[in-house]
């Protein structure tokens, strides 16, 4: 009877491990898609046009996808990194970049991105870091990091239309 708990404990556990594991593998999956989609989204914004504003305070077409990509190297860089790497964010020439160079460097921050998630065990998920916000799981880090891109993206396929660009179509199945 004694073990009785025990066991109840360690099936409740395999039971939360397997759960993480599969929102691992989803994620993995919906990030690939949201890159493919962001990606499309700029490439659909014709590069005359990424200095657009649609009002003075709002961030330019170009910025939003500078401060996608910063916010990218900084949440992975920062609370999932196993490695060396520590979040670069937008480099001080990005101002300059073409728009080709920046959909070359968004996507390679999806791409390091993805390397972290997935080299980032999965049993340490649950692990609380220090976030401005407050105590964060690393499982959290992975939704604010999908959810940021959501947001902005939204943001980019209004600028599109206000520009009479027909946004691409939605690929996040």
């Amino acid at each position: 009877m004694k073990l009785l708990p025990l066991i109840v404990m360690l099936g409740v556990c395999s039971i939360l491990q397997a759960q993480t594991a599969d929102y691992k593998t989803a994620f993995i999956e919906k990030w690939n898609n949201s890159k493919q989609y962001l990606i499309q989204v700029a490439e659909a914004m014709p590069e005359e046009a990424y200095d657009y504003k649609p009002t003075p305070r709002q961030k330019s077409f170009k910025e939003q996808l500078l401060h996608i990509q910063a916010n990218i190297n900084w949440l992975s860089g920062t609370y999932l990194t196993v490695s060396s790497h520590k979040g670069n964010q937008a480099s001080t020439t990005s101002a300059v970049m073409t728009k080709k160079e920046l959909i070359a460097s968004l996507a390679e921050a999806f791409d390091e991105s993805l390397r972290q998630v997935v080299q980032t065990p999965t049993s340490s998920l649950s692990k609380t870091v220090d976030f401005f916000a407050g105590p964060k799981s690393k499982l959290q880090i992975l939704q604010l990091m999908q959810d940021h891109v959501t947001h902005h993206r939204g943001q980019l396929l209004v600028y599109l239309n206000l520009k009479g660009v027909t946004p691409p179509t939605y690929v996040g199945w």
